[in-house]
């Protein structure tokens, strides 16, 4: 029998994702749960496994390839069944008359009214050629009252998904002017082949996703960067002592795993910096849970996987939870749901170098902490010099939130909590 496989659903909000990798060929004979292909969604790189066993007997889709949720990517045929006649693909879809009543959008979707969005006039591209998106994409751009030749699309060829819909009304919900039709978004670039020879190389959805997320972050947030230091000589020992004992429950005792359970119990009392600007309800957002997002370096760019309710976990269960979600971001194996929710980010840069740098706050979050490498230092100790241990701290926030005073008082309690370990299991 011959049967069809389809994209699973493979986490909240995700509706599509582009092919990065066909992992088997036709004839290839796998087993339940063998990974078939690679897909890339704004959120992660997740495989797509096989659901049943037997032999592939056509893929229908191909590298760079864009598909969406439930679509037939493959068929096998599995052994010890009748056969049966495929299911013929569906046809593609055809573009709406004018004038057809559209759908109601679902109630999950991102909502929005045209006095929300005073950029709604239907302009036809410069070309004269239709905007590269798929009846229900055009649907949707109309309920939620957005121009679609506005929009710039994000897949192969400029083609626009419903997240590009979405994108772009939030964009413009936030007050980040949206672009008329024609206009760039940034200068025209020199013709660099002039001068010498270039390479070019297309970027990945997850470097281009994360470079509208920073340039969205940039132009939104009112970012100020606090610095301090803190002297970890102690933590230092503190970490030697119990190292074994978190290696053997299948962790590593790091700093960042630390710097959680610090920043967890930080957030309860400084909740500002735990909270989101709402500027369309004129209010302040105030979350009560604590889900720390942790910056992990990836060959695929910056992706960062959520600690959730960080602070109901002690030091040993973050540093398994850290050791965990780190190997599993770098080998693909990363849930799109387990890099979603996080109300505070932390950015370690202490392996690779640097003495310090200003991060840039993960909008809609309040705030993010930069880590860079410790140092070695003189100070004094009574009538004493001696060596000490120095970790630089950086506290980037949303200025329209947070004020300075409060975020010296938040990355002083840090410091403190740092330069007394004991406390971490009296009061933390």
């Amino acid at each position: 029998m011959v049967k069809d496989i389809k994209i699973p659903n493979i986490g909240e909000k995700v509706e599509s994702g582009l092919v990065v990798g066909v992992l088997v060929n036709v004839g290839d004979t796998v087993a339940v749960d063998q990974p078939l292909l690679e897909l890339e969604t704004d959120k992660a790189v997740v495989e797509i496994p096989s659901p049943e066993k037997g032999r592939i007997a056509e893929i229908l889709v191909k590298v760079d390839d864009e598909v969406k949720i439930g679509q037939v990517i493959a068929r096998i045929e599995v052994a010890g069944e009748d056969e049966a006649t495929p299911e013929p693909p569906a046809p593609a879809p055809k573009e709406e008359p004018a004038g057809e009543k559209p759908e109601a959008v679902p109630e999950d979707e991102t909502e929005a009214t045209e006095e929300e969005i005073d950029e709604t006039a239907e302009e036809p591209p410069p070309s004269g050629a239709l905007a590269p998106a798929a009846p229900s994409v055009r649907r949707l751009a109309r309920e939620l009252g957005a121009d679609i030749n506005r929009v710039t699309g994000t897949g192969p060829g400029g083609r626009i998904s419903g997240d590009d819909v979405k994108a772009y009304v939030k964009k413009v919900m936030t007050g980040v002017r949206a672009l008329k039709a024609g206009e760039r978004a940034h200068p025209e670039l020199p013709d660099f082949s002039r001068w010498g020879d270039i390479t070019r190389e297309k970027m990945s959805k997850i470097r281009t996703l994360t470079a509208a997320a920073m340039s969205q972050s940039w132009n939104v947030v009112t970012r100020v960067t606090q610095f301090d230091e803190a002297d970890i000589t102690e933590l230092e020992t503190f970490r030697t002592k119990y190292k074994k004992q978190i290696l053997q429950a299948g962790g590593k005792l790091t700093i960042t795993a630390i710097l959680v359970k610090v920043l967890a119990a930080a957030l309860q009392r400084f909740p500002r910096f735990n909270a989101s600007l709402d500027l369309d309800a004129n209010e302040i957002i105030y979350k009560n849970y604590y889900h720390i997002g942790i910056a992990v370096d990836t060959d695929r760019g910056l992706i960062v996987p959520v600690i959730r309710n960080a602070d109901k976990k002690s030091i040993r269960e973050l540093a398994v939870d850290l050791t965990d979600l780190g190997e599993r971001t770098r080998n693909k194996k990363i849930k799109p749901d387990e890099l979603e929710g996080g109300t505070f980010t932390i950015s370690n840069q202490g392996g690779i170098g640097g003495t310090n740098f200003t991060p840039i706050v993960y909008w809609p979050q309040a705030a993010i902490l930069g880590v860079s490498r410790s140092h070695s230092h003189p100070g004094h100790i009574g009538e004493h010099i001696e060596s000490r241990t120095i970790l630089p701290l950086a506290l980037s926030y949303d200025h329209r939130i947070v004020d300075g005073a409060d975020a010296a008082r938040f990355l002083h309690w840090v410091v403190d909590a740092l330069e007394h370990p004991l406390l971490l299991s009296l009061e933390r």
